[in-house]
C-alpha cells in the first residue's frame, strides 16, 4: 500500500504566534521571584527549545542563575499557569487557514510535532478550531524523545500514517531544521518565528515568506528533490 505524503508543521512561531502568551507567563514568574518582565521583544531568542529552557534563559538574561530544583518548582509552575489561558493574545498567522485546506485538497496529511507539552499544544489548537486538520499531534512529551531528536519527527509521521519518503518540515528555528536534517526530511521555514538569527543562515531548503506560498513551497520541495542553496518563495500577489 502506498502511504501519503505528509506536511508536518511546528507550532509556536510558525503555525501561529504564540509569544505573547509565553513571554505573558514567564513575566508572571519572573516578577513572582522577584525580577523585572521582560519585554516582549526578547521573545526571537527564548522562546523555542521548550519551557524548561525558556525558564532557564530567562532568568540568564534577568541576572540570576537557576538551580535545579528550582528550575522544576518553577518549571511545573509555569506549566499550571499556562494551562489556565494559552491562547487568549495568541494568533494563526496570516493565510495560515488557506494553506491547510489547499495541502489537504491536494492530498498531503498534515501533522503538528512541536517541543511545547502535548496538554497545551492541544488546548492551542483546539482553542483555534484547527485540531481536526490533523492526522497526528505530537508535543514533547509525546514519545521518549523530542526535538531535535530526528525520532520526534519519524514517530509523528508515523503515527499519522504518513510517507516518510515524501515528508517536509515546515518550521521557523534551528532546532527544526536539525531535526529534519538528521531525519533526512526538507524543511521549509518561515522567516517570522522564534530564531536568533536570520532563518535563512540556518540553510533550509525554502524559505516563504507567506503562507500563501506554502502548497507551490510544498510541491518545489517534494516534487524536484532537496534545493543546492536556500531559496525564497514568493507570496501569491
Amino acid at each position: 500500500m502506498t502511504l501519503p505524503p505528509i506536511v508536518v508543521f511546528d507550532l509556536d512561531g510558525t503555525l501561529a504566534e504564540t509569544a505573547p502568551d509565553i513571554m505573558r507567563v514567564l513575566n508572571v514568574i519572573l516578577v513572582r521571584e522577584g525580577l523585572p518582565a521582560l519585554p516582549l521583544e526578547r521573545a526571537r531568542e527564548l522562546v523555542g527549545a521548550g519551557a524548561r529552557a525558556l525558564i532557564e534563559r530567562g532568568f540568564r538574561v534577568s541576572g540570576r542563575p537557576l538551580d535545579a530544583e528550582t528550575l522544576e518548582r518553577l518549571f511545573e509552575d509555569f506549566l499550571l499557569i499556562y494551562a489556565e489561558d494559552v491562547a487568549s493574545h495568541s494568533h494563526l498567522f496570516d493565510g495560515v487557514l488557506g494553506a491547510l485546506d489547499a495541502l489537504a485538497a491536494e492530498g498531503y496529511l498534515l501533522a503538528v510535532c512541536t517541543n511545547k507539552p502535548i496538554l497545551h499544544t492541544r488546548l492551542i489548537l483546539d482553542h483555534f478550531g484547527i485540531a481536526q486538520r490533523f492526522a497526528s499531534v505530537a508535543g514533547r512529551d509525546s514519545f521518549p524523545f523530542h526535538k531535535p531528536d530526528p525520532r520526534h519527527l519519524t514517530l509523528t509521521i508515523e503515527a499519522a500514517g504518513g510517507d516518510p519518503a515524501r515528508a517536509v518540515m515546515i518550521g521557523d528555528s534551528r532546532t527544526d531544521i536539525a531535526t529534519a536534517k538528521a531525519a533526512g526530511i526538507p524543511t521549509i521555514c518561515v522567516p517570522f518565528g522564534y530564531t536568533d538569527v536570520p532563518i535563512e543562515t540556518l540553510e533550509p531548503d525554502v524559505v516563504i515568506q507567506h503562507f500563501d506560498a506554502l502548497p507551490a513551497a510544498v510541491r518545489q520541495v517534494l516534487g524536484g528533490g532537496h534545493a543546492a542553496e536556500p531559496s525564497k518563495v514568493a507570496a501569491h500577489s
